[in-house]
């Protein structure tokens, strides 16, 4: 059998970006820490990234007994997925969560029905396979603003809102980076251009709160970080163009979602609009790929930001209808 073998780019700092190879190359980034001989995971991918990650581990001539930390920014399957499956096989490690993810890591049995509701139950064992929990005595619950010692270098866990309401962020001083999972957007190499990365919001079928989310960025910010860390996809910098895009891209979804609410095919509209968008700031951006090559990188994001404006709404008729 053919050993797993990452593709693992460093990014200085002691911080490592490896492909989980998700759903197509660079779109799912879990990131590697090490100080001083130790180190710590941020974020996972799904099962078959492990191999992946324990390969990237070794390469830095480092031994699972060496990681003291799994930080998942939150427990979407994207970023959480393969988390109980890596903790069996790092001895020492504790898996830092924020307090309203934790229990779907010790009981998954919600976050797997949560996501065979959104991609079916075949599709869904598909791509994530048998989602393992994870021993609740291995589990430290993550404060807001709470300061983690790896081996000398402070890590800062910050709980940040708008894309799920059991995100943190991990603020990493020594690097000037920002672990972000979902909460700073989604920005894709294939996307780059001369003027820079190209950036958007990533809202949730679940908890997407567009004014929460305009929190967060500013959260990130107050950290004055030179760059982020995306879980999708890595490094970025320019960051005070970026987050101006963050906030006008989550208003022009807020418009959009609502301009669509009393559509018969909401869920269509709201996919067309979506991508007329990000297809116009592509141009702009001067991306010269045509609209199969955007569909290409975009479609998955596309879905589910659909899904999540008409979550959202859906929400909002509730309310309305609680407090007429």
């Amino acid at each position: 059998m053919t050993e797993a073998r990452a593709s693992i780019i460093n990014l200085d700092d002691g911080i490592f970006a490896i492909d989980t190879e998700y759903a197509r190359p660079m779109q799912d980034a879990s990131h590697l820490i090490v100080e001083n001989g130790r180190a710590a995971f941020v974020d996972t991918g799904a099962n078959n990234a492990v191999p992946l990650l324990l390969d990237a581990l070794k390469r830095q001539n480092l031994a699972p007994a060496d990681v003291d930390y799994l930080f998942l920014t939150h427990v979407h399957l994207d970023h959480a997925g393969g988390a109980g499956l890596l903790m069996r096989a790092l001895p020492n490690a504790i898996c830092v969560l924020h307090p309203r993810g934790a229990p779907h890591m010790i009981d998954p049995s919600r976050l797997i029905a949560g996501t065979e509701a959104v991609y079916g139950k075949k599709q869904a064992q598909e791509i994530y396979g048998v989602i393992e929990p994870i021993d609740e005595a291995r589990i430290r619950i993550a404060g807001n603003d709470e300061w983690f010692d790896l081996n000398g270098r402070a890590l800062q866990t910050i709980y940040t809102e708008g894309h799920a309401k059991h995100h943190y962020v991990l603020n990493d001083p020594q690097s000037r980076g920002v672990f972000t999972g979902d909460s700073f957007g989604v920005s894709y190499r294939e996307l780059d251009t001369a003027a820079g990365p190209f950036i958007f919001p990533t809202t949730t079928p679940i908890d997407f709160d567009p004014d929460a989310a305009h929190v967060a960025y500013d959260r990130i910010m107050a950290c004055d970080p030179a760059h982020v860390y995306l879980t999708h996809y890595s490094k970025v910098a320019d960051l005070d163009r970026l987050v101006s895009d963050l906030h006008s891209g989550i208003d022009a979804f807020r418009f959009m979602a609502l301009d669509a609410e009393q559509s018969e095919d909401r869920l269509q509209q709201l996919r067309r609009c979506i991508f007329g968008y990000l297809a116009e700031r592509l141009a702009q951006h001067g991306y010269d790929g045509d609209e199969d090559a955007m569909w290409a990188v975009l479609s998955i994001d596309v879905d589910l930001n659909a899904q999540g404006l008409d979550v959202w709404l859906k929400r909002r008729e509730k309310s309305t209808i609680a407090n007429s």
